[in-house]
C-alpha cells in the first residue's frame, strides 16, 4: 500500500499534532462523509504521534483504541495498517486474549482495544492511566464510556482522537463535544469524499447516486442534520409499481404481526438480486372492529403463499405466539426478522434508488404506506413515526433478513450511526 498519496486535508490530519497552530490543542475530532479516508489517516496519525510525536520520559506508553466492538476496531483501525508498519519501521505483536497490540520502534507502545457500546463498558476502562485514546465511530459509542475513557488520559501531553460520521444534531457527541470544541481545546476537521484522492470520479458518482434526502446530506455532504418528511422520497409509482411480475428464482413471505394494530404480510419473489412484491394481505383490527387469532392469520398466510415454494416466512420477532403457530404446522420454515430499523431503511432506500424493488399494482396498502411513511421530527433521534408503517416494516424485514441468510448483494454503505442498543 502506498502511503505517499494524500490530499492536503489528509496531510493536515496526519501531522496536526506537530503544527504550531495546534500546539495548545488537546485532541482532534474528524467527521464527515463516508469513504473520505478520515479513519485510515487518523489511525496512521495516531500511531505516528505515539511513536514519534509524544514526548515522555516513560519507557512504556499506554494507549487505548475504542470502538463499538472489539472486532470493529480490529477491522476499521488495525487491519488497514498491516501494510503500513514496515514502511514506518515499526514491528507489531498482537495478544488477542488480552486485546493488546504492542508496537516497537522509536519506543514501545502498548495499545489496548476496548468496546464502548454500552454503559457497562465504562467499568472496564475505569482505573487505567492513559497517554492517549482514539475513538472510532464515536457517535455509535455509549456516552458514559466515552467520557470515562477520556478521563483516563491523565498523563502529561495526552491527546484525544475522535472520528465519526454525522448523526442527528441532537446527538450527545455533537452537542457536548463538537459544539464545545473550542472550550475543550480540540481541533475540528470535516472530510468529504473529494478529500480522498484514491477514489475515482466513477466511484464518487456511484456513491452520490446511492443516497437521497437526509442520508445524502449526512453521508455525502457530511452534515449533522435532522430527518424530515417522507422516509422513502425516492419511491416513484411510475417506476416502482408494475403490472407484471417475472418468474422468480425464490419466494419469501414477510409478516409484521398485529392484533389490534394492522397485520401486514407480503409475498416476495427474487430474481437476479431484484425484489418483487407479488401480493399482500393486510388486516386492520382496530378499523374493522375484528381481531383475528393466530390460527386465522395462519390460514391467511397459507392462502397468500398460494402454490409457490416458499423459502421461509419472516416474522416480526416480537410475535412469539404466531411464530410458534407456524412452526406447529411444519409447512413453512419460519425465521424471526432482523429488526435493525436504521440499517433496514438505508438498505431499502438503496434498492429503491437502484430500481431493485418493485411492487405489483395490486399491493394497495404497501403503495399507500410508501406515500405516508414519515420521520418523527419531534424525536431527538432518528425514528419513524409509528403510523402507516406496517407494510413498510414487513418490507424491511424481508430485505434485511432474507439477505442475511446467505451472502448478500453489494451495498455501498457506511456503518449506521445509531445508538439504539442493537445487538451485534
Amino acid at each position: 500500500m502506498n502511503i505517499s498519496i494524500f490530499s492536503k486535508k489528509q496531510m493536515e490530519l496526519l501531522t496536526w499534532w506537530k503544527m504550531a497552530k495546534y500546539k495548545d490543542k488537546d485532541g482532534i475530532i474528524c467527521d464527515g462523509a463516508v469513504r473520505s479516508g478520515k479513519t485510515f489517516c487518523m489511525s496512521i496519525s495516531f500511531i505516528l504521534w505515539a511513536m514519534y510525536g509524544y514526548e515522555t520520559q516513560k519507557e512504556k506508553i499506554v494507549l487505548a483504541v475504542c470502538g463499538k466492538t472489539i472486532n470493529s476496531v480490529r477491522r476499521n483501525v488495525f487491519q488497514p495498517l498491516e501494510g503500513i508498519y514496515k514502511q514506518l519501521n515499526i514491528s507489531v505483536k498482537e495478544y488477542k486474549s488480552k486485546n493488546l497490540i504492542v508496537l516497537t520502534g522509536n519506543k514501545k507502545v502498548y495499545i489496548y482495544i476496548f468496546s464502548g457500546k454500552d454503559s457497562g463498558s465504562a467499568s472496564i476502562i475505569q482505573g487505567m492511566t492513559l497517554s492517549g485514546v482514539m475513538f472510532d465511530e464515536t457517535a455509535l459509542l455509549n456516552r458514559e464510556f466515552v467520557e470515562q475513557a477520556a478521563a483516563r488520559c491523565s498523563e502529561e501531553g495526552a491527546k484525544l482522537w475522535f472520528n465519526c460520521n454525522p448523526e442527528n444534531p441532537y446527538h450527545w457527541f455533537y452537542t457536548s463535544w463538537i459544539l464545545k470544541r473550542n472550550q475543550k481545546k480540540l481541533v475540528y476537521m470535516t472530510f468529504f469524499m473529494e478529500d480522498n484522492p484514491t477514489l475515482s470520479q466513477n466511484v464518487l458518482m456511484r456513491y452520490k447516486r446511492l443516497y437521497n434526502g437526509n442520508f445524502y446530506r449526512r453521508f455525502i455532504l457530511g452534515q449533522w442534520c435532522s430527518t424530515q418528511g417522507l422516509i422513502y422520497p425516492m419511491f416513484n409509482e411510475k417506476i416502482h409499481v408494475v403490472d407484471e411480475i417475472p418468474v422468480c428464482s425464490e419466494y419469501w413471505i414477510s409478516c409484521d404481526y398485529g392484533t389490534q394494530n394492522p397485520c401486514s404480510m407480503g409475498l416476495w419473489g427474487k430474481k437476479n438480486d431484484v425484489w418483487y412484491r407479488l401480493s399482500e394481505y393486510y388486516h386492520d383490527g382496530r378499523k374493522t372492529g375484528v381481531s383475528l387469532t393466530d390460527e386465522e392469520y395462519y390460514k391467511k398466510l397459507k392462502h397468500l403463499a398460494n402454490h409457490f415454494n416458499i423459502k421461509a416466512v419472516i416474522v416480526d420477532p416480537s410475535a412469539a405466539s404466531f411464530i410458534e403457530c407456524i412452526k406447529r404446522y411444519k409447512k413453512f420454515n419460519v425465521i424471526p426478522a432482523v429488526n435493525n430499523v436504521q440499517l433496514g431503511i438505508q438498505k431499502v432506500s438503496n434498492l429503491l434508488n437502484e430500481q431493485k424493488i418493485f411492487i405489483h399494482q395490486s399491493c394497495k396498502d404497501c403503495i399507500r404506506e410508501f406515500n405516508l411513511y414519515k420521520w418523527d421530527n419531534k424525536a431527538h433521534q432518528d425514528k419513524p413515526l409509528k403510523q402507516n408503517d406496517h407494510a413498510m416494516d414487513d418490507l424491511r424485514y424481508c430485505i434485511m433478513t432474507a439477505n442475511s441468510t446467505k451472502k448478500a448483494a453489494f451495498y455501498a454503505m457506511p456503518v449506521i450511526r445509531t445508538n439504539y442498543g442493537e445487538k451485534d
